[in-house]
């Protein structure tokens, strides 16, 4: 209390006197990371650091942290986290008042030209996935409706679908929740929802910056609908998603830590490379450690420590898939590639190294690991398969720089999609490459 006391006249006098505490890191963006994830994180490495005495102080407006510690020199260390929605942190970084940039949401090609100043916000240096969060799709717990499909969400949002009744259900009118403008969540419901379906949000949709409040109001109305991050499902109930041919699919752990769940998303740190802020390399190298995953799954979010899991077998398989589920288990991470490229993705060159260290310490380097390779759909389904296959030989070739030595490459092209075909998000999910260890 004392503490607090002392705190609270030192910034009365700092406002008297125009003095100002200067932040030796600041953070804008996400409020799905800012709410909670970040300021855990950064409480936790300024730990990691061996600074005493961590804690927050006060401060406005709401969604906005202040996190304080003090090195072994006596000096404070003050971390300002603000969390306002992903837009509000790349303007602040193009303004000079943000270090780092925390985004539920990729980089807009039209901020990366906007922000090419501070260097590439795409190269590995800048561009960091510190966790995977689903869009769970939410109605009253009571509601009796377990599955939808992305084109369904489209005009439910949209307002062209305003019952309960022509979804086969009952309830009336469908009340909409919908996060702000500023939102990264929101920015992802747009672009993977609504834009693809060339349609714009109902006016009549409530608005909500904070998840927690949203998720509230949906689990307190019988007609309800909304779109959140996964750790914010709370009283609600999750209904199962498909996309276009793809299995409806529930915001499961292990579908969403694949980024096989139509609405999973990554969520990012991003780190300017020019002139980069010390503290913040620390923050990201921190967050991409395993005591920093550790905290990510205690946020909610889905960590990215590599896992084997075991596979129900589907009719969707074809046969000799459903040999692999019942003789191997699937790791819990997917090799994905950048957009029109035969290249590795910013997520998958740090997988890799988790990948090879999993094998390693269950002794699995040698003659225990079978690559599986799917595609999107080609007018020639055996070129199709040629191309899954290829993808998965871009993975081994990594793979066998740190001394993996596979069983076994398969291809299956098409089959078994992820995601609707006719996009370009779509395809670029769909071109995948699982890991199965026996």
């Amino acid at each position: 209390m004392l503490r607090l006391m002392v705190w609270m006249v030192w910034m009365v006098v700092c406002s008297i006197t125009g003095m100002a505490f200067a932040s030796d890191l600041r953070i804008q963006g996400s409020n799905t990371i800012g709410a909670n994830l970040g300021p855990a994180l950064v409480r936790a490495m300024l730990a990691e650091q061996g600074l005493r005495n961590i804690h927050s102080v006060p401060a406005t407006p709401p969604n906005e942290h202040s996190i304080v510690g003090t090195n072994a020199l006596g000096q404070q260390v003050r971390v300002d986290v603000s969390a306002h929605g992903s837009g509000t942190g790349f303007a602040a970084l193009n303004a000079g008042l943000a270090d780092m940039v925390a985004s539920s949401r990729p980089i807009k090609d039209a901020e990366l030209v906007e922000l090419e100043a501070l260097g590439d916000l795409k190269s590995p240096e800048a561009e960091h996935v510190i966790a995977i969060d689903g869009l769970a799709i939410i109605v009253h717990p009571g509601n009796p409706l377990n599955q939808l499909t992305t084109e369904q969400l489209a005009d439910i949002f949209s307002g062209r679908v305003s019952t309960w009744e022509a979804l086969g259900g009952v309830g009336g009118t469908i009340h909409l929740y919908a996060r702000d403008n500023q939102s990264g969540t929101w920015d992802t419901f747009k672009e993977v929802v609504l834009n693809r379906a060339n349609l714009s949000l109902s006016l009549a949709a409530q608005r909500f910056e904070s998840s927690e409040q949203l998720s509230d109001a949906v689990s307190h109305d019988p007609q309800a609908i909304g779109f959140i991050g996964l750790p914010y499902i709370r009283a609600a109930k999750a209904v199962a998603i498909a996309d276009g041919p793809s299995q409806p699919m529930l915001p499961l752990d292990s579908l969403i830590a694949s980024e096989d769940y139509p609405l999973s998303r990554r969520l990012f740190f991003y780190l300017p490379p020019n002139n980069p802020n010390s503290l913040a390399q620390s923050l990201i190298n921190f967050t991409q450690s395993p005591q920093g995953q550790a905290i990510v799954a205690q946020n909610g979010f889905i960590a990215q420590s590599v896992q084997a899991n075991r596979v129900v077998a589907g009719e969707h398989m074809p046969e000799d898939y459903q040999a692999l589920t019942k003789e191997a288990q699937r790791l819990s991470v997917n090799f994905r590639f950048e957009e029109g490229s035969a290249t590795l993705d910013n997520k998958a060159r740090q997988d890799l190294v988790r990948v090879v260290d999993y094998l390693r310490t269950h002794d699995k380097l040698t003659q225990h690991i079978t690559l599986v390779g799917f595609g999107d759909a080609k007018n020639d389904t055996e070129r199709a398969q040629l191309l899954s296959k290829l993808r998965a030989m871009t993975v081994r070739r990594e793979l066998v720089k740190s001394g993996v030595v596979l069983r076994e490459i398969r291809g299956y092209g098409a089959q078994m999609p992820v995601a609707d075909n006719a996009e370009d998000e779509g395809r670029l999910k769909n071109r995948r490459v699982e890991v199965w260890v026996y």
